[in-house]
């Protein structure tokens, strides 16, 4: 009898169904001490890896802001001092969000990301960057004045002529309300969602210039 065979079926073999097998799969891959670590390497101290959490703070304001402002309507944020203090809050934590992000790109850029098998971090980073600019587009049009007028038709033109006005119109202040407050969040957030979970399936990137006393775990 081999060695294989005497020691016994192992942790993925004790599951007999689907259920019990993807649960296996998860715990062998994402364990909750990795998920929730209480340690982080020595060189997450430095500042640029504040950024990419910085933007998740920014985006749960956006996002709580966000749903007060739909719950009251236009309206409400046009004519009343909260609802522009509210409106106003909105919009510096979308303009937080975006100057995080684009820091945390860019200093990931610099620092190559993508190794250590993180090249599906990586690309779902450049997603959520992605969706985050058409969620921002159309937040921009539900200001509804003049402003948010003149942007939506100059922008109908463009998507008529890429052959997406039919399904995507920028006009129909009810399509991109639903486009703004439904379809881009659920899409956004599922994305950052697998972003930071493979983070902590990967761990977090070492410096290039990182050496191996580096690694050594303390203590946020």
């Amino acid at each position: 009898m081999s060695t294989d065979q005497a020691s016994g079926p192992g942790p993925q073999d004790r599951y007999s169904t689907w259920t019990g097998k993807a649960r296996g799969w998860l715990l062998r891959r994402l364990p909750p001490e990795k998920l929730l670590p209480e340690d982080q390497p020595s060189y997450v101290a430095s500042w640029i890896y504040v950024f990419g959490m910085g933007a998740i703070a920014a985006l749960v304001w956006v996002v709580a802001s966000g749903i007060i402002l739909g719950l009251n309507g236009p309206l409400w944020y046009h004519t009343s001092g909260l609802g522009h203090f509210v409106n106003s809050t909105h919009l510096w934590g979308v303009e937080l969000f975006f100057m995080f992000m684009v820091i945390h790109l860019w200093g990931k850029f610099w620092m190559a990301a993508w190794r250590g098998g993180r090249a599906l971090t990586w690309i779902t980073g450049m997603i959520a960057f992605v969706a985050s600019i058409v969620t921002a587009f159309t937040g921009y049009l539900l200001q509804t004045n003049f402003d948010s007028q003149w942007i939506a038709f100059q922008a109908k033109d463009a998507l008529n002529a890429v052959g997406v006005g039919a399904w995507f119109k920028v006009s129909d202040i009810g399509q991109v309300f639903t486009w703004h407050v439904t379809l881009m969040p659920l899409a956004l957030g599922a994305v950052i969602a697998l972003h930071v979970v493979l983070v902590r399936v990967h761990g977090v990137v070492p410096p290039l210039e990182a050496a191996e006393s580096d690694a050594q775990l303390e203590r946020p």
